[in-house]
């Protein structure tokens, strides 16, 4: 009785503040598409941080810990990463052991009494080009460890290394989440996508750090090490345009290390969750890929029974999150969409109310760049997240932000998703301007072929763009769409409305200024029957 009473409470005032600060909620939709055109007093870019930069040179000696990072394991345990050694590029490299350096951590309630401690695991990898003039990379050793027994809702102190050495990082502090449940929730939420390592990077990131997040998600597209040779020097916005000639998409992994520096102050305090993106792919020429993205980075994929790190779930509080993998096979006949079936028909919506997907190439999207990019995928997985009642999506790949109204299969629909592109993080590619809408800027059907996965480009078949590739207006499904980098908050207030905030990178010094704004509003009790399928495109 008194937990119906607050969550009645905690409703009313939700309804409250969404009147007096004038916020809508997706119950007032959907919208009249709107759009606001990129600001030409911006650049629409600019140029990557050097690796001499403060925020990426290294910063500690020999076998010390740098680079540190945190992930959710299971509710009550997470994981501690980071690097030690040196890593080496040239035209020979000797990779380093990594039984040489221990990896542990040490943790506890108080600050500097720490009365736990484990023993985790240590790997490296080479990224390796057999061609003349090409160098070759070899990591320093990376370390996992894996804390456990952790009190949600607790402030935790630790430190990582090698005690026999002894080299011991200093002492960092993190705050567990709550355990699942319809009635606790992340503080905030980050999530971001396309970040790249630009000034504009450092924008977004002063910014998110400055919003306080207690966990983010991150939507593929991490360090962008893939825009350079491996000789380094400068990188490019278009590696096929500034380096034609190259024999294999290079890339300068020391940008992989001036990430993990540049990235620690966030992420060493708040654990970030990650999904491959398409600049992960970083192949070899023995047909290896995606070595950095597997190796350097702990997610929860055995504790949700994937066994990949390219798609699984996690808990954070009463949200289940699902991330899923573009680049890897997600046909209905493949590992990942059996495994997706297995972890949606295992969730309780009275325990995690609230499922959120992720992954980097979205399915809805109005700008001409990626445009229809990722249809297959669309094509086989929509009906099952539609039927589980996702309620909403994070993607990136588009470099620009854009909210869908609740849709599903390209028709407006209150029991779809709403999908929210967020790949405005502030890579050295620029922010996309164009839409597909626009006179002249519909891709050609052989446009936006993906890096991976079939092309299901197709005309609609029915609806106000029917017999056309491109719709020659702002789509209905698109609510509101800005060229323009930042990042977003997700606040969940329970188990029924949730505050989704998009923040402008030109925001930062202005006070209460937002880009986006609106209350999230779930209504399962509108939504319970399956769907009944029928492809319109």
């Amino acid at each position: 009785m008194e937990g119906r009473l607050l969550k009645s409470l905690t409703m009313m005032m939700v309804i409250l503040m969404s009147a007096s600060a004038k916020i809508p909620t997706t119950m007032d939709g959907p919208f009249n598409p709107e759009t606001r055109k990129f600001d030409p007093s911006l650049r629409r870019g600019s140029d990557d941080l050097p690796m001499n930069h403060t925020r990426l040179k290294k910063n500690v000696t020999s076998n010390f810990p740098e680079q540190i990072a945190l992930a959710l394991s299971t509710p009550n345990s997470m994981w501690v990463s980071w690097i030690t050694g040196d890593a080496q590029i040239g035209k020979n490299v000797t990779p380093l052991d990594p039984s040489s350096v221990a990896s542990e951590v040490w943790y506890g309630k108080k600050s500097g009494v720490y009365s736990k401690k484990r023993h985790g695991v240590s790997v490296i990898y080479n990224q390796l080009y057999p061609f003349k003039g090409l160098l070759n990379y070899t990591s320093g050793i990376i370390h996992h460890v894996k804390i456990d027994g952790l009190v949600p809702g607790t402030t935790y102190y630790y430190k990582c290394g090698d005690s026999s050495i002894p080299a011991m990082s200093d002492e960092r502090l993190f705050k567990t989440l709550p355990l699942p449940s319809p009635n606790a929730y992340p503080s905030r939420i980050g999530v971001v996508g396309d970040l790249g390592l630009t000034a504009n990077t450092t924008t977004t990131i002063d910014h998110l750090i400055q919003n306080d997040p207690s966990l983010v998600v991150m939507v593929g597209d991490l360090s962008y090490a893939n825009q350079y040779l491996t000789t380094g020097g400068d990188g490019a916005s278009c590696f096929s345009c500034a380096f034609p000639d190259a024999p294999i998409r290079e890339t300068y992994q020391p940008r992989w290390d001036g990430w993990g520096r540049f990235m620690e102050p966030l992420i060493s305090r708040v654990p970030m969750m990650i999904i491959e993106g398409n600049h992960e792919i970083e192949p070899q020429a023995s047909g290896v890929t995606f070595e950095s993205y597997l190796k350097r980075f702990a997610v929860p994929s055995k504790e949700s029974r994937s066994n990949t790190n390219f798609y699984y779930s996690f808990d954070a509080g009463g949200i289940h999150f699902i991330m899923l993998g573009a680049y890897i096979d997600y046909n209905r006949t493949s590992a990942q969409y059996s495994w997706l079936q297995n972890d949606l028909t295992k969730l309780n919506r009275s325990v995690t109310p609230w499922l959120v997907a992720a992954w980097h190439s979205p399915w809805y999207n109005s700008y001409s760049s990626h445009y229809q990019e990722f249809e297959c995928m669309r094509l086989e997985m929509e009906e099952l997240l539609y039927e589980y009642h996702v309620d909403i999506v994070f993607s990136g790949h588009v470099h620009a932000y854009e909210r869908m109204n609740r849709v599903y299969n390209y028709s407006l629909d209150p029991c779809g998703p709403v999908y929210i592109t967020i790949g405005d993080g502030g890579n050295i590619e620029k922010v996309d301007v164009e839409y597909a809408d626009e006179p002249g800027k519909c891709p050609s059907p052989s446009d936006n072929i993906p890096e991976f996965g079939g092309v299901c480009h197709t005309n609609f078949t029915s609806g106000p763009a029917k017999g056309k590739f491109c719709w020659d207006k702002q789509p209905e499904w698109s609510a509101f769409r800005e060229s323009s980098f930042g990042h977003g908050i997700l606040e969940v207030v329970n188990s029924t409305y949730a505050l989704w905030t998009w923040h402008r990178n030109q925001d930062i010094y202005k006070e209460n200024n937002i880009g986006d704004q609106i209350y999230i509003v779930r209504q399962p009790e509108l939504c319970s029957v399956s769907p009944q399928i029928d492809v319109t495109a």
